[in-house]
C-alpha cells in the first residue's frame, strides 16, 4: 500500500489535482537520491531557527532526532522509499515529521523555500559527486604510470592519421593519456569549488525575512562561501553545467583511451592483449575474445554528452529566478555521474589487467620507414636545407619501393645519386635505438625525457594521496 505524504502548497486551491498531472508534477522517483543532503541541511536549519527564536533548543532536540530516526529508517530499510507517494523530497520529509512530531513538524519550514533548499542539495550533491570521480581518475592515471614504468623502454610504431609515422616509447604513448585525465582532475576539483557556495538564506528568490547567521549555516554544511544574490543563488545551475562538461570531457578521455586499446588489440596490430575479466565472447563464434569493456565505455560518450546538452537546453533564455523547468537539471546529472562513475573504474581496472605483446611492439617499431625523418635530419644535420632533406629521403623511400626493398638498404651509390653528403656510417647514425634518444627534450619521447615524465607523474601521485589523507 502506498502513503502519501503532504503538500507544502495548497490553501488557496480547490479540490485535487488532476491525476495525470499529479504524476507528471512529482519528482520524489529521483531527487530523493538527495534526501542524506535533504536532512543535513534540514539539521542545519533547525539550529539557525532557534538562533533566530523559532524554535527553542528542546523543539530543536526532538527535530533533530526525529530527522535522525527518518535517516537511519532510509539507511537500514532503502525500499520503504519505493512505497512512498511524495511531491518531491521535502514534502516527504515534512510529512514524516509531522507524522512523527505533530505541529512541530511543520515549524522546521520557516523562513525558507523549496528553492532554496532543492539547490542546496545539489550544491552538496556536487561537491561530493566531483570528489567521487575524481579519485576514481587518480586510480585511472595509477594505473596507466604502473603500465608505463613496467614497460619502460619498449618502442612502438607511432601513429598519425592511423599510419606509422615515427617511433616512440609505449610509455610515452600512455602517457599522453595520463596527461588528459589530470586535466580532467584538475576540472572537477575545480568544479567541486565551483558548487562551494551556500544558497540558503536566499528564501524563494527575495530572501529570508528571518534574521539568519547564514555564515553559520554554510559553516555547519562546510560550504566555503555564500551565495551573494538571492534570485541568482535559486536559478544559478552553472556549476551544474560545469560538472556535466567536466564529464563529458572525460567520456571523451575515456572513449579516446577505448579506441586506442581496442585497435592495439586487434589481430592486425597485437600489440596488446584484452584480458579475460573484463571482455566477453561471441554467442555463435567460439573464438572470439570481444573487448565489450572498452567498448561500452565508448558508447557513453554520447549519453553523457546528451545529459550536457539536455541541461544547456533546460536553462536556455529561462527568466531569472527559479522556475519549474529546473526540476529537469536532476535525471541527467545524476545520470552522467553514475555513468562516469563506473567507466572509470572499469577503466583502470582494464588497464591494469591488460596484457603486451612486446614482441610484437619492437618488430613494428623496427619498419626502416619510421626513420624517414631521422634521415632527413640527418642530411639537415651536413647543411642541407630541410625541404631539399625531406625530398631527397622522399625519393629514396620510393625509389625502394620500386625496387622492392627497404629504402634504407639501397647501395650508397644510389643515394650519394640524391644527395653526395651521405657517408658509408649513415646507419650507423639512423637507427630505432638513436631515433628515441634524439628525442629527449622535456615532453618528448626519449627516454630521459620519459622516465622524467614517469617522476612527474608519481609526484602528482603522491600529492594527490596526500590530499585525500587530509581530507
Amino acid at each position: 500500500m502506498t502513503k502519501e505524504k503532504g503538500k507544502l502548497w495548497g490553501g488557496r486551491f480547490e479540490g485535487a489535482s488532476d491525476e495525470a498531472f499529479r504524476r507528471f508534477d512529482c519528482s520524489f522517483g529521483f531527487d530523493r537520491r538527495l534526501l542524506p543532503y535533504e536532512l543535513a541541511v534540514d539539521r542545519a536549519w533547525a539550529g539557525a531557527l532557534v538562533a533566530v527564536g523559532v524554535l527553542t533548543a528542546e523543539e530543536q532536540s526532538r527535530i533533530v532526532a526525529a530527522l535522525d530516526e527518518i535517516g537511519r529508517r532510509i539507511e537500514a530499510e532503502p525500499e520503504w522509499l519505493d512505497r512512498v507517494e511524495a511531491e518531491d523530497l521535502h514534502g516527504f520529509v515534512e510529512a514524516e515529521l509531522v507524522e512523527r512530531l505533530g505541529p512541530l513538524g511543520a515549524k522546521l519550514h520557516s523562513g525558507r523555500s523549496r528553492s532554496e533548499l532543492i539547490i542546496a542539495d545539489l550544491r552538496l550533491f556536487v561537491k561530493q559527486a566531483a570528489a567521487d570521480v575524481r579519485r576514481r581518475v587518480v586510480r585511472l592515471v595509477a594505473a596507466l604510470t604502473n603500465q608505463a614504468e613496467r614497460h619502460f623502454g619498449l618502442p612502438m610504431a607511432g601513429m598519425t592519421h592511423l599510419q606509422h609515422a615515427q617511433p616512440i616509447l609505449f610509455s610515452h604513448f600512455l602517457l599522453a593519456h595520463v596527461e588528459a585525465f589530470e586535466r580532467d582532475a584538475a576540472r572537477l576539483e575545480a568544479v567541486a569549488r565551483r558548487a562551494d557556495s551556500c544558497p540558503l538564506g536566499a528564501g524563494a528568490f527575495a530572501g529570508s525575512t528571518l534574521p539568519l547567521d547564514r555564515q553559520r549555516l554554510a559553516q555547519e554544511l562546510g560550504f566555503a562561501r555564500l551565495t551573494a544574490n538571492s534570485i541568482d543563488a535559486v536559478g544559478d545551475r552553472d556549476f551544474a553545467l560545469e560538472y556535466l562538461f567536466a564529464l563529458a570531457a572525460l567520456a571523451l578521455h575515456l572513449s579516446r583511451l577505448s579506441e586506442d586499446f581496442i585497435l592495439l588489440a586487434t589481430a592486425e596490430f597485437g600489440y596488446l592483449v584484452l584480458p579475460d575479466a573484463f571482455s566477453t565472447g561471441s554467442s555463435m563464434m567460439p573464438q572470439k575474445k570481444n573487448p565489450d569493456a572498452w567498448e561500452l565505455i565508448r558508447g557513453k560518450t554520447g549519453r553523457v554528452t546528451g545529459a550536457l546538452v539536455s541541461l544547456m537546453l533546460t536553462v536556455k533564455s529561462l527568466p531569472s529566478g527559479y522556475q519549474r523547468d529546473l526540476q529537469e537539471d536532476k535525471e541527467p546529472l545524476f545520470d552522467a555521474h553514475d555513468q562516469m562513475l563506473a567507466a572509470t573504474e572499469i577503466a583502470a581496472g582494464a588497464v591494469a589487467a591488460t596484457g603486451v605483446n612486446a614482441e610484437r611492439m619492437r618488430q613494428a617499431a623496427s619498419d626502416p620507414a619510421l626513420l624517414a625523418t631521422d634521415a632527413a635530419d640527418y642530411l639537415v644535420a651536413r647543411g642541407v636545407p630541410f625541404r631539399q632533406a625531406h625530398e631527397i629521403i622522399g625519393a629514396l623511400v620510393k625509389e625502394g619501393e620500386r625496387r622492392g626493398q627497404a629504402w634504407n638498404e639501397l647501395p650508397l651509390d644510389v643515394m650519394r645519386k640524391l644527395s653526395p653528403v651521405f657517408e658509408p656510417d649513415w646507419q650507423r647514425a639512423v637507427t630505432l635505438e638513436a631515433a628515441l634518444e634524439r628525442r629527449s627534450l622535456a615532453g618528448g619521447t626519449g627516454p630521459a625525457a620519459v622516465r622524467a615524465a614517469i617522476e612527474n607523474c608519481r609526484v602528482w601521485l603522491r600529492e594527490q594521496s596526500r590530499e585525500e589523507d587530509a581530507s
